[in-house]
């Protein structure tokens, strides 16, 4: 064997781990820009569903506003038509705005055509006039206009709960497709169908063959659409060989609606990046190796036998993977010198492309752990919770032994506190990646007011004076408390513009009973037990003809541009959505006051909780089996149960609580802890154990699920005790579980 080729065999072995290491690193980082591709596709789909039902959920606000306009409570046809004209120019989105008889008739529309439609035969409307306050919803093809459209239709309903008329709102599909098209820069296909595989909006790419109004029922994609354990995408291929990735949206709202939104991208042009990302990495790698090889051919050629040793020497540390080593100075001249200097660039290149190999593994790896990190904050919220149900129950504990001692109680109290301000942190981290909206809970109106006082204070400005009133022992109101700090913040807003030269704005909340007297601004009494909250200002104030309409939507006396007229409806609209009224007074030069009234919430007859040193019988006798697989909270939940006087038997595992259960004993509930590691969780543990015990009753328990528990016969939700939990919490949910009747 020659010189050069033992030299260049040497050379070669000393490249082959390192390009074998970039060669496995260029595949991973195309499978990475694979993976990102598909979950982009799939959380595209999920951001246009989100995007539509928020729609569909602004259309029901806007109903139940125009609900309450006094120029649709009307039989003249051409001015309600010409009012619903005004409001469709505000809400481009919707081809259309009209009003339906009871009977299915058309009687106004915003496109004043005059026309005579009969819509008994219409799903949205046959679902409608059976529901009160809520909107129904159907994908259609319009009959005024031809278009692809969502229906939403919202009943009109009298005081005695007559149907007066439907309201209904046709949201532009075509409209809504364009504008994601382009803010997807048009690499994406997006697909709209009904619940008949109906193409509602096709895809504008070449590739797509079912026109609008097609069906596409019976293919594959429909299949994979309507699937109800839908994989994340799928591939399909038409008649011609063309393969299309496709994602469907996961969002039951629209699901329910009969809708189906799909995005999907041509597979080709999702793999072509990362193809063409891998091809020139590897092309430029090939070249390098290709012309090292071709300088140490050409300089082992011409070399010299007393340098042969040092090449040797400098080959067989690379051989080595040595690749700090180098041939040291003086190299001698000609091709034999450039040879040396040559390898040891190369040791250099390697050495070089060997950190920048290390640099990227740094780099994916932190990657991954973003990624996991989401992936992760699940995990880490259920074991949060478990810490936090620890510490709040310890603390309860704590404040009951302390009794004596008020100091020691009051920490003790200041630590339940903090635990349960941890819980709504643990809560607001998970709404980043849920995005589920508030819903009415119960509440301490002035607790969240006094949350606001900064931010009215930096809404008002510094030339308006602004104070709090807020009343002691506020009983408690079932509210949304975002919508409510809106609505908070709408009523200080109208009251900033009416005091342009500065004044005076007062904030109130206190208890009050209203009586058949007290009227609200409809001229209808409500008597009953309320929680008022009264916004006041020493503003301009307002004519009586201006009062009278100031809750009318649309209706405003600011500059044009200045304000849409909505914010005292959509007051109003939330104030009645909650059960309670408004009521509102104002005078010229006087300001206005401007009351909201939220019903008190039913209370036991022992609304003070007995001191803990008097709560002595316990609240339960029967056995009960506990399955948590944290050892701490394990026992806390023990000691808990034994103390309001239950039989308990305690177990780490599903396994081991159906052996429990497989032995003879009563034991009348399941008390199980949701997530638990093995393999079984809590809701097939319920399932496997009623199959067991028939008559046994079961009470989840979480520090949080990704997916909404289901009873044991999956009949409906679950009854589950969230975490952490205070021990009355607790109690209450046992007695309830307890005294449920059997299925």
């Amino acid at each position: 064997m020659s010189l050069r080729t033992r030299l260049l065999i040497l050379v070669i072995a000393a490249m082959l781990v390192p390009a074998i290491l970039v060669g496995l690193r260029f595949v991973q980082n195309r499978a990475s820009e694979i993976d990102a591709a598909l979950a982009n596709l799939v959380a595209s789909a999920d951001d246009i569903a989100g995007d539509l039902d928020e729609k569909i959920k602004g259309t029901a606000q806007l109903h139940y506003g125009l609900a309450r306009a006094r120029d649709l409570d009307t039989r003249d046809k051409a001015a309600c038509s010409a009012f619903l004209s005004d409001v469709r120019e505000e809400y481009p989105q919707f081809t259309g705005i009209l009003t339906i008889d009871p009977d299915g008739r058309l009687f106004c529309d915003s496109l004043r055509t005059n026309r005579t439609l009969d819509l008994n035969d219409r799903g949205y409307f046959k679902q409608v006039k059976g529901l009160h306050g809520v909107v129904a919803v159907e994908p259609v093809f319009g009959r005024l206009t031809g278009l692809s459209v969502l229906q939403i239709a919202y009943p009109v309903r009298s005081e005695a709960g007559a149907l007066k008329f439907v309201l209904l709102a046709s949201f532009n599909l075509n409209k809504f497709v364009e504008f994601h098209d382009k803010r997807l820069l048009a690499e994406k296909d997006i697909l709209l169908i009904d619940a008949k595989g109906t193409v509602l909006v096709a895809p504008k790419g070449g590739g797509w063959s079912v026109p609008v109004g097609g069906s596409i029922a019976g293919s594959d994609l429909f299949r994979f659409a309507a699937a109800p354990d839908r994989e994340p995408f799928r591939e399909v291929s038409d008649g011609v060989g063309h393969t299309q990735i496709w994602a469907v949206a996961r969002s039951p709202s629209i699901s329910k609606a009969g809708l189906t939104i799909l995005v999907g991208r041509s597979k080709d042009g999702l793999l072509a990046a990362a193809n063409r990302r891998l091809l020139e990495d590897t092309a430029i790698l090939a070249v390098a190796s290709l012309l090292l090889l071709a300088g140490v051919w050409i300089l082992a050629t011409v070399s010299v036998g007393r340098q042969v040793g040092r090449l040797a020497a400098m080959a067989k540390s690379l051989g080595r993977g040595d690749l700090s080593a180098r041939i040291p100075e003086p190299h001698p001249g000609g091709e034999l010198g450039g040879l040396m200097t040559l390898l040891n660039s190369t040791a250099e290149s390697l050495e070089q492309q060997r950190a920048a190999i290390a640099d990227l593994s740094h780099k994916l790896s932190q990657s991954q752990k973003m990624e996991a990190m989401g992936q992760l904050t699940g995990g880490v919220a259920h074991d949060f919770n478990n810490l936090l149900t620890v510490i709040l129950g310890n603390s309860e504990h704590l404040a009951d032994r302390l009794a004596g001692n008020k100091e020691l109680q009051r920490i003790a109290d200041d630590i339940a506190t903090a635990a349960e301000r941890g819980s709504d942190l643990t809560r607001s981290l998970l709404a980043f990646a849920r995005k589920q909206p508030l819903q009415p809970r119960e509440i301490d109106i002035a607790e969240q007011v006094t949350g606001m006082k900064q931010l009215l204070r930096r809404t008002l400005g510094e030339h308006i004076d602004c104070s709090f009133t807020l009343a002691p022992d506020l009983w408690l109101a079932s509210v949304d408390p975002s919508q409510l700090a809106m609505a908070v913040l709408n009523l200080v807003l109208n009251a900033r513009d009416a005091m342009p030269d500065g004044g005076k704005l007062m904030v109130e909340v206190r208890n009050i009973s209203l009586g058949e007297s007290d009227l609200d601004v409809n001229g209808e009494p409500r008597p009953g037990d309320y929680v008022m909250l009264a916004v006041k200002d020493t503003g301009t104030g307002m004519s009586r003809e201006v009062l009278g309409r100031a809750f009318e939507p649309f209706f405003t006396t600011k500059e044009v541009g200045k304000g849409t007229g909505l914010g005292l409806s959509m007051v109003y609209g939330f104030a009645r959505q909650s059960g309670g009224l408004v009521q509102m007074q104002s005078e010229p030069g006087q300001g206005s006051v401007v009351r909201l009234f939220f019903p008190r919430l039913a209370t036991p007859p022992n609304e003070k909780p007995l001191p803990a040193e008097q709560v002595a019988a316990p609240d339960g006798h029967e056995t009960i089996l506990v399955v948590e697989d944290d050892d701490m909270v394990r026992a806390y939940v023990e000691n808990e149960l034994k103390s309001l006087g239950y039989r308990v038997i305690a177990t780490s595992n599903g396994p081991a609580a159906l052996d429990v259960l497989r032995q003879p004993g009563d034991i009348q509930l399941l008390f199980t802890d949701v997530v638990m590691p093995g393999g079984m969780f809590g809701p097939e543990l319920a399932k496997q154990a009623t199959g067991l015990r028939p008559g046994l009753k079961v009470l989840f328990t979480s520090g949080y699920s990704q997916s909404p528990v289901r009873t044991p016969d999956q009949i409906g939700d679950a009854r589950i005790l969230t975490k952490p939990f205070r021990r009355k919490d607790l109690a209450a949910m046992l007695r309830a579980a307890l005294s449920e009747p059997s299925r």
